[in-house]
């Protein structure tokens, strides 16, 4: 993986770290309820899930790599619409709402721990969307292994960051999405259009 196409991952994971998602919900929620130092369990949990989901949807690129190499330009091309359809549907959704939660006077750390990396994992589409993000970075220049630490922890990094941020002004932030959320959506989903378009253009 050469520098230029690192940084375009990163620019492009962290476009994706914004996307509304279950576990960016879920570090707002407890945010709002626990504060953002509990909330670290929670991020830990997601960031964990997250890993093992990429490495999972990289086996299974390496599985089709090993057949033949032309799978990783269907791969990118299969994978760009896919990524054009979610934007589009990011575009038509309503904005997210964040509902009222229970609070637990006792809540442990193991427990949040838990919430984080279950709400990853249980992400039907958390796997789908890698298979068709992750080709669009993938080179046979270096090992795929290599490739998969890289991406890996370059978007764990980015996820954890921008979920602490969301966790410590969780109070701030609820009331922004709810006044505008529509455009937040329309300008993300916008963001996965251009990426799903330009990206398997790159060859």
């Amino acid at each position: 993986m050469t520098w230029q196409t690192w940084i375009l991952y990163a620019v492009a994971a962290a476009g994706l770290s914004l996307t509304p998602g279950p576990n960016g919900l879920l570090a707002l929620t407890h945010g709002a309820l626990y504060g953002a130092k509990k909330t670290i369990a929670t991020i830990m949990g997601g960031s964990l899930g997250f890993a093992l989901i990429i490495g999972l949807s990289m086996f299974g690129i390496g599985a089709l790599l090993a057949t033949a190499a032309g799978w990783l330009v269907v791969l990118k091309w299969a994978g760009g619409a896919y990524l054009v359809w979610l934007g589009v549907q990011l575009i038509r959704a309503d904005p997210i709402r964040i509902q009222a939660v229970e609070n637990p006077k006792n809540i442990t750390a193991s427990s949040l721990f838990s919430q984080g990396l279950f709400s990853a994992l249980s992400n039907p589409k958390g796997i789908l969307f890698f298979v068709a993000f992750l080709p669009q970075f993938v080179g046979t220049e270096t090992s795929l292994f290599t490739q998969f630490l890289i991406m890996a922890l370059t978007f764990v990094l980015i996820e954890f960051g921008y979920e602490i941020a969301v966790a410590s002004m969780a109070d701030k932030i609820k009331p922004w999405l709810a006044k505008a959320g529509k455009k937040f959506n329309l300008f993300i989903g916008l963001v996965f259009v251009i990426i799903g378009v330009l990206l398997p253009l790159r060859g």
